[in-house]
């Protein structure tokens, strides 16, 4: 079944945040548009992303915001330029819902969910005309160059006058990002980068024993220091967690690239992590160094610095027996901890992905230079962020980028 082209037609295919967030702006135009997804319903990775509290932006200075996307910080400075975090928190309220800051700067809605903002916004977009079109997979194009379209009544062609991949990454293949995009654009000459984890756990050799008693264990109040490839070095203090296979949480996701670009060129990647941060390493080697009478060296750990349950099992498992019972080197590993990651947790367990649609392969509208038409946004491109409303805020910034390149390009052709 193939539908009429239209000239003044455009589809959006993916229903995240950076294809409505496209929509809103053609819409807004006059712009007929299409929004098609793969699934039942649209946003659903972003309803997903706001369970525990929906994280929209970060309220930091600019300099250091623009910082977090590392080697794109150029191409994502200026997506931003006309729509930075405090853009975004003045969108977020026309749509009638409140925000605030919380301690760690991060900016939230007031009820800290995603749902009721997903559904003000899909409303304002039903009333400016754009039609959704869910339980469409996109297969790519057909040889008269039509797009293709599987869908529970069969397979479908369309032509609209312009076209947006907001597919997303590679990661939550249950909700639609699969990274299935990958070789259809890569077969058109479209320069692409292996889609890779990004904030994303890590594997340890943990033995069976220290596995099976402490999976799932928090690590509160500790500091990670990691020495990157190009001999920066970074020290962070936050919570992570003792997973059966490794370590996860949100300091490791900090350093999450930092550590996969390490394994990627060298193997493995060791870290260090200091067990008890608010105290000095003098403070320490005294306390470890305090006669103990008849104590075990456990008891007397956790009389003197309360050094019990998962943090005195990772001294165990990851220092020698020699070092465990040298108190020199005990109370140099509680201080600097070496920990040793060997591989990234899988690409369908990450938060998020880095690489895909390089920039190089756009203009400065993100249209494809290799198929005119043709615009992309959102986490398909080559760029990553650490969570904290980083990737929140570039996927819509990049989305509306987009939808004001699609409006550019339908005005030249109607002028041609």
């Amino acid at each position: 079944m193939q539908q009429p082209p239209s000239s003044s037609s455009v589809a959006i295919i993916g229903g995240g945040p950076s294809g409505l967030m496209a929509a809103e702006v053609l819409a807004a135009a006059g712009v007929a548009v299409t929004v098609y997804d793969a699934m039942p319903s649209v946003g659903r990775k972003f309803l997903l992303a706001g369970v525990g509290g929906m994280n929209i932006t970060h309220s930091e200075p600019k300099a250091d915001f623009l910082s977090r996307y590392r080697e794109r910080e150029p191409e994502l400075g200026n997506l931003l330029q006309d729509f930075d975090a405090d853009r975004l928190r003045e969108w977020v309220h026309v749509l009638g819902v409140e925000t605030f800051v919380g301690s760690s700067g991060k900016v939230f809605p007031r009820e800290m969910k995603a749902a009721p903002l997903l559904r003000a916004w899909l409303s304002r977009l039903r009333e400016g005309g754009v039609q959704f079109r869910v339980r469409h997979r996109w297969l790519g194009w057909g040889e008269q160059g039509a797009l293709r379209f599987a869908t529970p009544e069969g397979e479908l062609e369309a032509r609209h006058a312009a076209v947006l991949l907001a597919l997303g990454g590679g990661s939550w293949k249950k909700l639609g990002s699969d990274g299935s995009w990958l070789p259809l654009l890569a077969a058109r000459g479209v320069a692409v980068r292996e889609l890779l984890p990004a904030n994303c756990g890590f594997d340890c050799h943990w033995t069976p024993h220290f596995a099976d008693k402490f999976a799932g264990q928090p690590l509160k109040s500790v500091t990670l220091e990691f020495t990157d490839l190009a001999g920066k070095t970074v020290r962070k203090t936050g919570e992570c967690v003792v997973t059966r296979h490794g370590v996860e949480g949100n300091l490791i996701y900090a350093f999450s690239a930092a550590l996969r670009d390490t394994l990627l060129a060298q193997g493995s990647a060791t870290c260090y992590l200091d067990l008890l941060s608010q105290k000095s390493a003098e403070q320490v080697l005294a306390e470890v160094t305090h006669p103990r009478g008849s104590r075990s060296l456990s008891s007397h750990l956790q009389s003197r610095l309360n050094i019990k349950g998962v943090r005195a099992g990772l001294l165990r498992e990851c220092l020698s027996k020699e070092a465990f019972n040298d108190m020199q080197q005990l109370a140099a590993g509680i201080k600097r901890l070496p920990l040793t990651v060997h591989a990234t947790r899988p690409i369908d367990e990450a938060i998020s992905t880095a690489g895909g649609v390089r920039f190089e392969a756009m203009d400065e509208r993100l249209m494809l230079k290799a198929l005119p038409g043709v615009f992309c946004a959102g986490e398909m491109l080559d760029w990553e962020a650490p969570t904290g409303g980083y990737l929140l805020t570039a996927c819509l910034a990049s989305g509306r980028a987009a939808g004001l390149g699609m409006l550019d390009w339908l005005r030249a052709a109607a002028a041609v």
